[in-house]
């Protein structure tokens, strides 16, 4: 079915509740019972049936579980208390990780679980975080709000974390900025964005789960525009301000963008849903961000993308060098259209054309449009989002990193998840067909000693390891130039990066080690691996291999990877950020993206070590690097008491 013609059928010219809907000024009103008799006859049948059920089905499961000596169960070390991922029942994406091994949970150690911890990568002291929310620059403190639960290292509970910086590096924290206390809310102030409107205001706006789990928009604003840490927000009294419209589900209707305000004069905004599998973003107009006019036109959809989460949109200049404010458009601009698909949690976008006059998007190339074709990161990345910094003209990117290891170790641990080192996002105009992301330029405050290798020799089968000292805090830059040992131009090897680093191909895999110990027991190689078409071309694949990142059997470990473009002239290269378990790698220049988590058990502290190898059969790899030392960022509480 199409979507926006579903969406139109049911469509009013006026936004109206839906039924069973919560006012906007009161409380849930109650449900209207109909043939109140036999529905109470019916689901006294369906209770007693299920009952009957669920008694044979534990009778059953419990007579095929083992019996100790002592006629006990014994207990599993590796399930969880609950049937289904955190965060699916309320109606958002899956907030856990299944069992990923029938072995045993790994015999972490807790210098394991403190090496683990990052240390110029932004994360709470403690608990569980996952979604950026309303990033901003404001009176010369860059704002992060973060979906947060203070009370444990598992999601619930969801609240807003608050922290701030001068440099997008080094983090105070402050306290919550919002917590879930109101009937709109009470289920979780969950994701939202910032706007800072033409008069220095700000508004923010975010999605609460009600008391009956419905998924509505709420209004929140700064109580003392003076303040510049804005540390207080007072929630709009007539929340919810928008309810989802007729024909979407309760449950699918989330994550507002930052406002852009169009030639009418009318500020917009653009919200995810889905009708059926179709992924879609609703747009909103408003001029004082109260009361709203649902869009006639949907901004775009994609057949089978499912839910669209966390939705962003923002134009980028095809010949700049610089961000561009989210109410930009005019010749020489493009349009970024990303969202999260909660179906496979992974982070896509297009680039394409936005028409002011009916509110619609269209993909430069509908064979790579939202969902099918590029992705924000190729690795453990989810829930982006982007801000405009007035402060250096720039757009800023930033992603949530979640865990892949067992809810119990992170419970044991006592936090989960991470947040990307913002990224600077600029269109690429030598391809014309993707976006760069690459580093803030402030990492670069963290860098010490150096070490260069040039003109390094890898044969085929070769590792070499390079002497640096520490290796668990990195900034790596790598070239590499290739030299054929063969005549041979086809290669009839798969493509792409297959089994990872050990899939050995005449043309690759080669790159770097990095968490790797000694004895390569455990390693973290990041790669190119080259691909010969039958016509001669080159294919340039980039790839990171998890697969050998930790002997514990209990944690996820991927191999990542994608086809990179290279223009004619371009050495091969990338620039890989090493801080602890987190590892973000930028292939030319930033084309493309991977993020990985991984948990090793060998390679921490001082037996971490980065290596050059070169697995290919067929070519010789002459590589040039540099490496430098980072220091730890500065990311502890507010020092209020040393403030007069």
């Amino acid at each position: 079915m199409d979507a926006q013609k579903s969406l139109r059928d049911t469509q009013q010219a006026h936004y109206t509740l839906l039924p069973e809907y919560p006012s906007v000024a009161g409380p849930p009103v109650t449900r209207r019972r109909t043939l109140k008799g036999c529905a109470l006859v019916i689901a006294s049948v369906v209770f007693l049936m299920s009952l009957v059920a669920l008694i044979l089905s534990q009778s059953q499961e419990l007579s095929q579980k083992p019996v100790e000596k002592d006629g006990s169960v014994p207990l599993v070390t590796n399930t969880t208390s609950f049937s289904e991922p955190r965060g699916v029942a309320q109606g958002v994406s899956a907030k856990s990780n299944p069992s990923l091994s029938d072995e045993l949970s790994y015999n972490w150690t807790n210098a394991m679980f403190s090496w683990q911890r990052t240390s110029y990568h932004f994360q709470p002291e403690k608990n569980w975080m996952n979604d950026p929310d309303g990033p901003l620059f404001y009176k010369g403190w860059y704002h992060l709000f973060y979906q947060y639960n203070p009370d444990s290292a598992v999601w619930g509970n969801i609240t807003w974390g608050h922290a701030v910086s001068t440099d997008l590096i080094h983090w105070l924290y402050l306290p919550i900025a919002m917590v879930p206390d109101r009937w709109y809310d009470i289920n979780g102030v969950w994701t939202g964005s910032a706007t800072i409107l033409p008069d220095g205001q700000i508004v923010m706006l975010y999605t609460g789960s009600t008391n009956t789990t419905v998924q509505v928009q709420n209004l929140a604003y700064p109580a003392n525009l003076s303040d510049p840490l804005l540390l207080d927000w007072v929630k709009y009294s007539g929340n919810p301000v928008l309810v989802p419209p007729p024909g979407i589900g309760y449950k699918d209707f989330r994550d507002p963008t930052t406002a852009w305000i169009g030639p009418d004069g009318q500020w917009r905004i653009t919200i995810g849903s889905k009708i059926n599998k179709t992924g879609l973003s609703l747009v909103y107009k408003t001029t004082d961000f109260i009361h709203y006019h649902l869009s006639y036109n949907l901004l775009h959809e994609v057949p089978g993308t499912g839910m669209w989460e966390c939705v962003d949109f923002y134009p980028v200049s095809t010949n700049g060098s610089k961000g561009l404010d989210t109410s930009v458009n005019a010749p020489g601009v493009k349009h970024i259209l990303k969202a999260s698909l909660d179906d496979t949690k992974v982070d896509h976008y297009a680039i394409g054309t936005y028409y002011a006059g009916n509110d619609t998007w269209v993909p430069d190339n509908p064979k790579e449009d939202v969902g099918i074709g590029l992705k924000v990161d190729y690795g453990r990345y989810y829930a982006s989002k982007t801000f405009y910094d007035q402060n250096k003209e720039r757009r800023i990117l930033w992603g949530w990193i979640n865990e892949t290891d067992t809810e119990s170790d992170d419970l044991r641990k006592g936090w989960a998840s991470v947040q990307t080192i913002p990224r600077n996002v600029l269109f690429d105009n030598k391809t014309g067909t993707n976006i760069l992301q690459w580093p803030v330029e402030e990492i670069e405050t963290l860098r010490l000693n150096s070490s260069e290798f040039n003109e390094v020799v890898v044969g085929p089968g070769s590792v070499v390891p390079l002497d640096i000292g520490t290796a668990t805090q990195l900034d790596i830059f790598a070239e590499f130039e290739v030299e054929k040992l063969e005549s041979e131009e086809t290669e009839n090897d798969a493509t792409g990066c297959g089994r990872g680093s050990i899939e050995r191909t005449k043309l690759g895999p080669f790159g770097i080690l990095v968490i790797a110990d000694d004895s390569l027991s455990e390693r973290t190689p990041i790669f190119f691996r080259l691909h010969n078409s039958t016509g001669g071309d080159v294919t340039t694949f980039f790839c990171a291999d998890e697969t050998r990142s930790s002997i514990a059997p209990d944690v996820l470990k991927r191999v990542y990877g994608t086809e990179v473009p290279v223009v004619d002239g371009e050495k091969l290269s990338f620039r890989v950020l090493v801080d602890h378990s987190i590892v973000e790698s930028f292939a030319q220049g930033g084309r493309r993206v991977i993020t990985s988590r991984v948990y090793p058990t060998q390679a921490i502290y001082g037996a971490a070590r980065i290596f050059l190898f070169n697995n290919a059969s067929g070519v010789n790899v002459k590589a040039n690097l540099k490496i430098w030392q980072l220091n730890s960022a500065f990311i502890h509480p507010f020092p209020f008491d040393q403030i007069q």
